[in-house]
């Protein structure tokens, strides 16, 4: 039976994104993102933040590391991963990550974050998906 694995995800960035480079000079942008969620207990409103790690390829990386800053709000869409390795001591480590397909920089309400004439483009108008090495 085959199987889904799409992510849609709104938040805010919690750092800058990370440019690098794969060996084969693939781009490759990391940044993590908030995602916020309110909801009622009771007669109180209460709030909680998931943070998760995001990964981008090709030109989309490239325009992220340009465009998107620490604080701004981004809508992700993508697929979970999950990723294991083995640190330099030995040491066995993993986690879920999300591998984004399409980033929409969105205006964040701080001043000077709002869509002019000739602002940047979204990562998928400046990379589109054909890039992705997989």
């Amino acid at each position: 039976m085959a199987g889904l694995n799409r992510i849609f995800l709104l938040g805010n960035l919690t750092r800058d994104p990370e440019l690098r480079y794969t060996p084969n000079g693939t781009p490759v942008s990391t940044f993590g993102l908030a995602v916020n969620r309110r909801y009622k207990q009771g007669e109180e409103w209460k709030e909680e933040v998931c943070f998760v790690d995001i990964v981008v390829y090709g030109r989309q990386a490239k325009s992220c590391g340009e465009f998107l800053s620490k604080g701004r709000l981004a809508f992700i869409e993508g697929r979970l991963q999950w990723r294991s390795w083995e640190t330099e001591d030995g040491q066995k480590r993993s986690k879920h990550e999300v591998v984004a397909m399409n980033v929409q920089f969105l205006p964040s309400g701080r001043p000077g974050d709002h869509p002019e004439a000739g602002s940047p483009p979204s990562a998928a108008e400046a990379g589109g998906d054909d890039d992705i090495p997989f």
